[in-house]
């Protein structure tokens, strides 16, 4: 997989926060994490200076070189980093690179900043284009909780994306009577997908209510045989108790009818082509669903026993906003 297609775990969207800077002269740290899409305002101006969709320092006249620290939503381990300097041209940094620690609780900024709090480097110095999506892979398997980024010397950059795998806290969730095993902050991943045209497979799986429309997994018009669907790897094994489709917002493009199926599949089956072979077994028959509706399935289900990845199918297309599987942890 493409670092890219795992989960920003720095994202606002699943509780990224960016904690302290050194300096957001021109613009402020906290835009580093939006969701959306860094815009450019042409002629809107501040006090300060020109508007900035982004974290933009003032220019540095002494040695040395501007940094941020964040809390990631969801601790970790981090594959790579999208550092978006997009509308950045004259003002971009010329480097940057990565620290991590990881913490237990909620440290505040003091004890992030002292010196004896053990940083880790996971991205050395590395170059940067301006008005781009830098794109900067990572090898480190440890789990991490915060970063912290630094720029070379000074400058603005529109997003940071930390994408990576979710290693939630087991020995605190395997004691539950129940947890979303496909849930994103439990370690659920949507591996694979039909079609995603109008919404993100991922934001299947995303924390809360899905706020709009654009906020769920929509697929295109279908124009012939067939039917749209995703795979979703849990966050652990277990077995599935009940279900809960979503078609919140979707109201003249929600799905005729969806199902649902399992396997227990080898570990690091993540490929396309090894899913489509595992043996997948019948879950949630063909069931109707309804409009702008949060549907609960219990009754329906058949018991296939504990399981890695779920198959959702919709027929024959459209959108869903959430999907949760609730289940127990396997021993």
């Amino acid at each position: 997989m493409d670092f890219t297609e795992w989960v920003d775990l720095a994202s606002e969207r699943v509780g990224g926060v960016v904690l302290a800077a050194n300096d957001e002269f021109f613009a402020p740290k906290e835009s580093l994490l939006k969701a959306s899409k860094p815009i450019f305002v042409e002629g809107k101006y501040t006090d300060v200076g020109k508007w900035m969709d982004g974290w933009e320092t003032r220019r540095r006249r002494t040695p040395g070189f501007d940094w941020c620290i964040l809390r990631l939503g969801l601790p970790g381990t981090i594959r790579g980093v999208v550092v978006d300097t997009s509308h950045f041209k004259g003002n971009y940094p010329e480097q940057c690179s990565l620290e991590a620690c990881a913490l237990d609780g909620r440290p505040d900024v003091e004890k992030l900043t002292r010196a004896s709090t053990q940083w880790t480097e996971i991205l050395p110095k590395s170059s940067l284009r301006g008005d781009s999506e830098n794109r900067l892979p990572i090898q480190n398997p440890t789990r991490f909780t915060h970063v912290r980024f630094n720029i070379f010397p000074d400058g603005g950059v529109a997003r940071l994306r930390v994408h990576g795998e979710v290693v939630p806290d087991w020995s605190k969730l395997a004691g539950a009577s129940e947890v979303d095993l496909a849930a994103v902050e439990n370690g659920g991943l949507v591996v694979a997908c039909s079609d995603m045209f109008f919404g993100s497979r991922h934001n299947l799986i995303m924390p809360g209510r899905a706020a709009s429309m654009s906020d769920g997994w929509e697929t295109r018009r279908r124009r012939g045989p067939g039917h749209d669907w995703v795979v979703i790897r849990l966050g652990t094994s277990g077995t599935i108790g009940r279900l809960e489709v979503d078609t919140s917002h979707f109201k003249g493009n929600f799905p005729e009818s969806c199902s649902l199926e399992a396997c227990a599949a080898p570990q690091g089956a993540l490929e396309e082509s090894a899913l489509a072979s595992l043996p997948w077994a019948d879950v949630l028959p063909l069931t109707k669903l309804q409009a702008d509706t949060r549907h609960f399935f219990a009754r329906e289900l058949k018991s296939v026993g504990w399981v890695t990845h779920v198959r959702f199918n919709i027929f024959p297309d459209g959108g869903v906003a959430r999907l949760r599987v609730f289940g127990t942890v396997s021993p």
